[in-house]
C-alpha cells in the first residue's frame, strides 16, 4: 500500500470533562442556602460552557453518581446546556434506586430493586425522577457487589433498630461510593464540589471524594454551600488544611485558562501535530545503522539479514496483530457491544499510525547518530591511509574522500536537526506507548487521574493526545459483573503483561549482550593498536641494538602509524556507539520493567484463583492501574536516558 493512500485515523473529539459532587438535600447547610447554590452552579455552568466552546470541541461532558441533591440538580442543568451525562454508579441501576430512593420499608425497597413502583409517594416520586435521569444518562454500573449489598441493604431495613446491620450496610455502601467517585475523579478534568466544609473523614461523601481529587492532582472548584458565592478554585490538598481569601476578581480568568490548558495545553494542538506526520508502509533501508549493531551484538537472529520493517496499516491493525486483542473484548460476558468497535476505531487505529511513525524517526535520529560515529572513524582513518597506500603525490585523493565523509557527517547532523529527528521521535513514541496499554483501562473504565500524567520537558501535546484519546472513548455503557471482570483479568490483562514482560526480558537479554560485545570489542581494538605501537618500538630498539637490520623500522613505521591511529579511532567510535546507546541503562530499565510485570502477573494469577465473592471491581482496576504505572515509569525512565542525546557531530 503506498504512503499517499494513508491517511491520519480519525482524531479523538477533545472535550471537557468534568465532575460533579455535593451534598443531599438532608444536609443542614445546603437545605439552608439551595436556592442560591443552585444560582451558583448554574452560573459557573454557563462560564464553563463559554470557556469550552468552539467548532472543534465536542460537548462538554459531565459526570456524576446522580445521587439526590446536588448530583442530581447539576445533572439537570448540564443536560439543559446540552451536555453528555455519564454516570458511574456504586451498584447496579435498580439497587441504586432502590437505596437512593430512601424508602423506609423493606417492601417498598424489595419493589425498587426488582425494578418496580414503591408504595409511598414520596418514595415513588424519588424513584421515578433517578429513573428520568437514568433514561437519559450513560451509565457506567459497578454492579458486581449487588447480592450482597442487597443483603445488607434488607437486613438494615428490616431491623431498623439493629445498630450492627445499620453499620454493615454503610460501611459497604460507602466504600461502594468511594470506588463510584475515584471513577469520576479519572475521567475529569476539573472537579466541582459542593461542600460545607466540615468533614472529609466519611468514606465516599462530598469532603472525601474532593479531598481525593485534590490528593490525585485534579483542580476542585469548592463551592462553599454556607456562602455559594464565595466559590474558590483549589489545587492541592493542603488548600483545605490552609483556606485562602476568595479572589473574586482573578477566579474567572482562573477558570477560563484552567479550561483552556485542559482543551489545549500551552496552546498546543496535538491532532495537527500527528497529521503532519508522514505515515509510509516500512522502514527506510537507509538508517538502520543502530538496529544492525543490535542485531550484530545481539546474539539474537541472523547478524545480516534484511532489517527492513513492514508498518501494519491502521486500518489492518484490528484484523492483525491486535485480533486476539479485540476478540477478547468483543468476548467480555455482559459488555458493551460497540467497545470494541470503538477502541478499534478510535485507539488501535491512532497507536498504530504513531507507532509506525515513530518507528521511523527512531531510525532516522538513532541510525544518523549511528552513522556518525562510524563517518567519523572512517574519515581519520581514510586521511592517514595514504601513508602506507600511496606516494605524498597522491594524497589528495584520500584527502577528498575524507572531505565527502566530514561533509556527510555535517548533512546527517544538518537534517537531523532541521527535520527534528529526536524531538518527533520523542513525542510521538510517547503517545504509541500510552495507547498500547489504553485498551485494558478502557475495558473496565478505569484512567489515569489528571496529575497522574508524567510531563515532557519539551511540550505537553502526547500525553494531552494520548487522554483526550482514552476520554473520546469514555466508559464503558455497561453493569460490571464478576463474570466480566475474570474474563478481563485472565483473558486480557493476563495476556498484556505476559506479553511484556517477556518482552522486556528479552530485550534486557539482548541490551546486555550488545554493551558487553561493543565493549570488549572497543578494548581489544585499543589493545592491537598498543600491540602496533609495543612492535615497532621493540624493533626499533632491536634495531639500535644491532638485533635487526637498521631499516627494518623505518619499513613498518607507516603501517604501525596507520595501526596505531586507526585501530584506536575505531576503537574510540565503538565506545562511542555504546555510550551514546546506553545499551546497559536500557537492558537495567528493561529488567526493571520485568521484574514489576512479573510481580503483577503473580498478582492475577492469585486473584484468578480466589472465589467468585472476593473478585470485585477495585481489585481488578488497581492491578491495571499498576500494570499502567509500571509502563508509564519505563517511559520516564527511558526519556530520562535519551532525553538530551540530540543528534550532532561525534565528539
Amino acid at each position: 500500500m503506498a504512503s499517499t493512500q494513508i491517511t491520519p485515523p480519525p482524531a479523538p473529539t477533545i472535550r471537557l470533562n468534568i465532575g460533579v459532587t455535593g451534598h443531599r438535600p438532608a444536609n443542614t447547610a445546603f437545605a439552608a442556602n439551595r436556592d442560591r447554590v443552585e444560582t451558583v452552579l448554574s452560573g459557573l455552568f454557563d462560564q464553563i460552557a463559554a470557556a469550552a466552546g468552539g467548532d472543534a470541541v465536542g460537548p462538554v461532558r459531565l459526570h456524576c453518581l446522580l445521587a439526590d441533591g446536588v448530583d442530581q440538580i447539576a445533572a439537570r442543568f448540564g443536560m439543559a446546556r446540552g451536555w453528555d451525562l455519564v454516570a458511574p454508579l456504586p451498584f447496579g441501576r435498580d439497587l441504586n434506586v432502590a437505596i437512593n430512593a430512601a424508602p423506609d420499608t423493606l417492601a417498598d425497597a424489595e419493589a425498587l430493586m426488582a425494578g418496580g413502583k414503591a408504595d409511598d409517594p414520596h418514595v415513588a416520586a424519588r424513584a421515578a425522577s433517578i429513573r428520568q435521569l437514568y433514561d437519559a444518562a450513560h451509565l457506567f454500573e459497578l454492579a458486581e457487589r449487588d447480592a450482597l449489598l442487597a443483603s445488607l441493604y434488607r437486613d438494615k431495613l428490616g431491623a431498623p433498630s439493629d445498630l450492627g446491620a445499620a453499620q454493615a450496610f454503610a460501611a459497604r455502601a460507602s466504600a461502594r461510593a468511594a470506588l463510584a467517585g475515584q471513577v469520576m475523579i479519572e475521567q475529569s478534568d476539573l472537579i466541582i464540589g459542593v461542600w460545607d466544609g466540615a468533614s472529609r473523614a466519611f468514606i465516599g461523601g462530598t469532603g472525601h471524594t474532593i479531598s481525593q481529587a485534590l490528593e490525585q492532582g485534579a483542580p476542585v472548584i469548592w463551592i462553599d454551600v454556607r456562602a455559594p458565592d464565595d466559590w474558590k478554585i483549589l489545587f492541592a490538598p493542603e488548600a483545605l488544611a490552609a483556606p485562602q481569601p476568595v479572589d473574586r476578581e482573578g477566579r474567572d480568568a482562573m477558570l477560563a485558562n484552567l479550561i483552556a490548558a485542559a482543551l489545549r495545553p500551552n496552546g498546543e494542538d496535538g491532532n495537527a501535530a500527528l497529521a503532519a506526520e508522514r505515515w509510509r508502509p516500512r522502514s527506510s533501508r537507509i538508517w538502520t545503522g543502530y538496529r544492525r549493531i543490535e542485531a550484530v551484538f545481539g546474539g539474537q537472529g541472523k547478524r545480516f539479514a534484511s532489517l527492513v520493517q513492514r508498518y501494519e496499516a491502521p486500518d489492518a491493525i484490528a484484523r492483525g496483530s491486535q485480533a486476539p486483542l479485540m476478540a477478547a473484548v468483543r468476548a467480555l460476558p455482559c459488555g458493551d457491544f460497540a467497545l470494541a468497535e470503538t477502541i478499534s476505531n478510535q485507539v488501535l487505529g491512532r497507536f498504530a499510525w504513531c507507532d509506525a511513525i515513530s518507528a521511523r524517526l527512531a531510525d532516522a535520529y538513532r541510525g544518523g547518530m549511528t552513522a556518525n560515529f562510524i563517518l567519523s572513524a572512517l574519515a581519520v582513518v581514510v586521511g592517514i591511509s595514504y601513508q602506507p597506500l600511496a606516494p605524498i603525490g597522491e594524497k589528495w585523493m584520500f584527502a577528498g574522500v575524507e572531505f565527502l565523509l566530514l561533509v556527510c557527517i555535517l548533512l546527517i547532523t544538518a537534517l537531523g536537526g532541521r527535520w527534528r529527528w529526536h524531538g518527533r521521535w520523542f513525542q510521538t513514541r510517547r503517545v504509541a506507548e500510552y495507547l498500547r496499554h489504553a485498551p485494558l483501562l478502557l475495558v473496565l473504565g478505569a484512567a489515569r487521574a489528571p496529575g497522574r500524567w508524567p510531563k515532557g520537558d519539551d511540550v505537553a501535546w502526547p500525553e494531552h493526545h494520548a487522554r483526550q484519546a482514552l476520554r473520546s472513548v469514555g466508559l464503558p455503557r455497561m453493569a460490571v459483573t464478576t463474570a466480566y471482570l475474570r474474563s478481563a483479568l485472565r483473558d486480557l490483562l493476563m495476556a498484556h503483561v505476559t506479553s511484556q514482560r517477556d518482552y522486556h526480558r528479552i530485550k534486557a537479554e539482548r541490551l546486555t549482550s550488545v554493551h558487553h560485545r561493543l565493549d570488549s570489542l572497543s578494548t581489544r581494538l585499543f589493545q592491537l593498536a598498543v600491540v602496533s605501537v609495543a612492535v615497532y618500538l621493540a624493533m626499533k630498539a632491536a634495531a639500535v641494538g644491532h638485533l635487526v637490520p637498521y631499516g627494518w623500522p623505518d619499513a613498518v613505521s607507516k603501517y604501525s602509524t596507520f595501526f596505531g591511529v586507526a585501530l584506536p579511532t575505531f576503537g574510540a567510535a565503538i565506545a562511542g556507539i555504546r555510550y551514546f546507546g546506553d545499551f546497559e541503562r536500557f537492558a537495567a530499565i528493561s529488567d526493571v520493567t520485568a521484574s514489576k510485570l512479573d510481580g503483577v502477573h503473580s498478582r492475577i494469577m492469585l486473584l484468578l484463583g480466589a472465589p467468585d465473592d472476593h473478585l470485585d471491581y477495585a481489585r481488578v482496576s488497581e492491578l491495571a492501574h499498576a500494570t499502567d504505572d509500571i509502563v508509564v515509569s519505563e517511559i520516564e525512565s527511558w526519556q530520562s536516558v535519551f532525553g538530551g542525546k540530540h543528534i550532532t557531530v561525534p565528539v
